[in-house]
């Protein structure tokens, strides 16, 4: 019957499995989680559909874009991708080509050609074709809505002489651009998601320094070997938030309009006649 045969199937499969199990010898010199890098000589199979990606860059940025695009090029093609620069739309496009040896450069490609757009100079964003490298562009326009406040809060990411860019790059390990309405970064996922961490809570008017000084906390902590299994929250600071008394501002209440004048005020004398305080004067 159906069943049976079913049943002896899923038995062989099984078995299988098992002896393929008991064949792994176990060698300690043999790294079962090794990935063997995808390079010319050890390729993977080509691409059978061509997959294209297309990324608008803003026009102060065509002049530098125009120069460097040999280069970006003769980059690409070492990875078998081809690339387009059309300066009528003023976009950036690339493609696998029937020799790309490795299917997910197309992607890294993209992502090349992203942070080109973001200001990124073209030696640091070629850095992007490592394996280990990844990036991260975070959106921060609609992230506060006055703009005064905004343009305040990007510049403390900056801070003064691009002090605080240049610590929160050397706390994450990460290259960061502040560029327009967007923040780049480029580094180790890591890393990246702890710049994301540190825009998004410098846009939600948390200085960037309270997260500098948590992460160099913990960095100095993974240095040492004991304290690995440890809790870590006794060492980390912990920052309250203080509100600031501000001044209340008096709500005037709106009288009724009248289109007759305010009666006269009544005269010291007036008042004086009425009390009766007049008469008793010594005249």
């Amino acid at each position: 019957t159906m069943s049976e045969d079913a049943e002896s199937r899923k038995r062989e499969r099984h078995l299988r499995k098992k002896e393929r199990r008991e064949a792994i010898v176990e060698d300690p010199n043999v790294d079962k989680w090794y990935v063997e890098p995808v390079t010319r000589e050890n390729p993977l199979p080509a691409p059978l559909e061509e997959s294209s990606f297309a990324v608008l860059f803003p026009a102060y940025r065509e002049k530098y874009i125009r120069e460097i695009w040999p280069l970006v090029t003769k980059t690409l093609k070492q990875n078998e991708i081809a690339c387009e620069l059309n300066l009528i739309e003023g976009s950036m496009t690339v493609k696998t080509t029937r020799k790309t040896f490795d299917p997910f450069m197309i992607i890294k490609a993209r992502d090349m050609i992203k942070l080109l757009s973001r200001s990124f100079t073209l030696e640091k964003a070629s850095k992007i074709l490592e394996d280990n490298m990844f990036c991260d562009i975070i959106k921060i326009k609609n992230l506060v809505r006055n703009r005064e406040k905004f343009v305040k809060r990007r510049q403390r990411l900056i801070g003064p002489n691009g002090c605080t860019l240049k610590a929160i790059e050397l706390v994450t390990d990460c290259y960061v651009m502040v560029q327009g309405n967007t923040v780049s970064a480029m580094g180790t996922p890591k890393g990246l998601k702890h710049v994301r961490k540190l825009v998004e809570d410098c846009m939600k008017n948390v200085h960037p320094i309270y997260n500098i000084k948590t992460l160099m906390i913990k960095k100095e902590l993974m240095k040492d070997e004991k304290m690995k299994g440890e809790n870590w929250s006794r060492f980390l600071p912990s920052f309250k938030k203080k509100n600031v008394k501000r001044k209340k501002k008096k709500i005037k209440e709106k009288k009724e309009y009248t289109p007759f004048p305010p009666e006269q005020l009544p005269r010291k004398v007036d008042l004086q006649l009425e009390s009766g305080e007049y008469f008793l004067k010594d005249k």
